[in-house]
């Protein structure tokens, strides 16, 4: 009787997993579409020096983190996919999530401080819980770079 609890409290943790784990992915993904265009007048680009028409321009740093969870569907078909080897595109696309919104948050620090260039752009990753160190819980990702401020238009 007891293993019928556990399994069906596994499959009930499974299918809450995926179900709101996909609608919440969806929406973020929306999200993350309507802001990129928002903010496709901001170039990021991981040149480490400024062309010479910015030489005149302040230089700022500016970053843009975001943590998001994995749910417990994902865990599991990661796990899964751990005993077989290969891609695990659950992950990936937790990644990609990350990645992108990490640079419309830098690019939303670039606006606030009237910059429309961020150059030598760069990304950390780090991993913020674990599932009791078995696997992942949260991924971190930082993206960072140097905004080009136009100087002042009087100055």
């Amino acid at each position: 009787m007891e293993s019928l609890i556990q399994l069906g409290f596994f499959i009930a943790l499974l299918s809450l997993g995926f179900f709101f784990g996909r609608r919440a992915e969806r929406k973020h993904y929306q999200s993350i579409i309507a802001r990129e265009d928002q903010y496709r007048n901001i170039v990021v680009t991981t040149e480490r020096l400024p062309s010479p028409e910015f030489l005149g321009h302040q230089t700022e740093l500016v970053a843009g983190n975001v943590v998001i969870s994995v749910d417990y569907f994902k865990v599991v078909v990661a796990g899964l996919r751990n005993l077989v080897g290969g891609r695990i595109r659950t992950y990936e696309s937790l990644l990609d999530r990350a990645r992108r919104e990490a640079i419309l948050r830098m690019q939303e620090n670039a606006l606030a401080l009237n910059a429309q260039y961020v150059i030598n752009m760069k990304f950390e990753t780090s991993r913020i819980s674990g599932n009791a160190g078995q696997g992942i819980g949260s991924v971190e990702v930082l993206a960072y770079g140097t905004a080009l401020v136009p100087p002042p238009l009087n100055a």
